[in-house]
């Protein structure tokens, strides 16, 4: 089970005082921290599948906080973003709440606005990350049947009995009654339920 002991704070930001102010702040509010100096440090450390949430400078040499967030759009990596900026630059605001931003806060910001701010975007994250792991799970353990078995699985999600599925698929009822005894074997599961709930956790219904 995942939870929020797990997430990490990653604080990017070219500011040495800022990164040392804002690590202080979530490490004594009890959150796990990890600063970085500059956007191609944190993109060569974080493996994208940490929870957490990414506290990113907007403006930073070689590579800006925009960038570094599309990029990590580029690779799927799902990390919530929370951009701080010294400029309050409401087109550069917009801009990174199209692309997916959690927040956009103005330095300097004060502090219960920014443990809210956090603790909003590591919820998100937790749960996204709980429902990757079941996605992953659901279709480890469907690689598992055969083509016919899948689609047997499917009928069943429907509720459709083995005469129905038999008469679909062109197949007498007692090879459906094989194929669902398999696939319940397989999978580890008991009832017709189980199965929709599995292919629902899979994405495939």
């Amino acid at each position: 089970m995942i939870n929020e002991n797990e997430a990490v704070i990653f604080i990017v930001d070219d500011d040495d005082a800022m990164r040392r102010s804002l690590a202080y702040l979530f490490d004594s509010a009890g959150w796990k921290v990890q600063v970085f100096a500059s956007a191609r440090d944190f993109l060569n450390s974080y493996d994208g599948h940490v929870p957490g949430c990414l506290l990113l400078d907007v403006r930073m040499p070689l590579m800006s906080g925009l960038e570094l967030q599309q990029e990590l759009g580029r690779h799927a990596i799902t990390l919530p973003v929370i951009f701080l900026s010294g400029h309050g630059d409401l087109a550069m605001a917009v801009q990174t709440m199209k692309a997916g931003a959690c927040d956009f806060l103005e330095k300097p910001c004060k502090d219960q606005v920014l443990l809210d701010a956090v603790t909003r975007a590591v919820a998100r994250s937790v749960e996204d990350s709980r429902r990757a792991r079941q996605s992953n799970a659901a279709l480890s353990a469907l690689s598992t049947l055969t083509a016919r078995e899948h689609e047997v699985a499917l009928l069943m999600a429907e509720g459709k009995a083995s005469k129905i599925i038999a008469r679909e698929l062109g197949i007498s009822e007692k090879t459906v009654q094989v194929h669902r005894h398999n696939t319940m074997a397989k999978l580890g599961l008991h009832s017709a339920a189980e199965v929709t709930r599995l292919l629902m956790a899979s994405g495939a219904l």
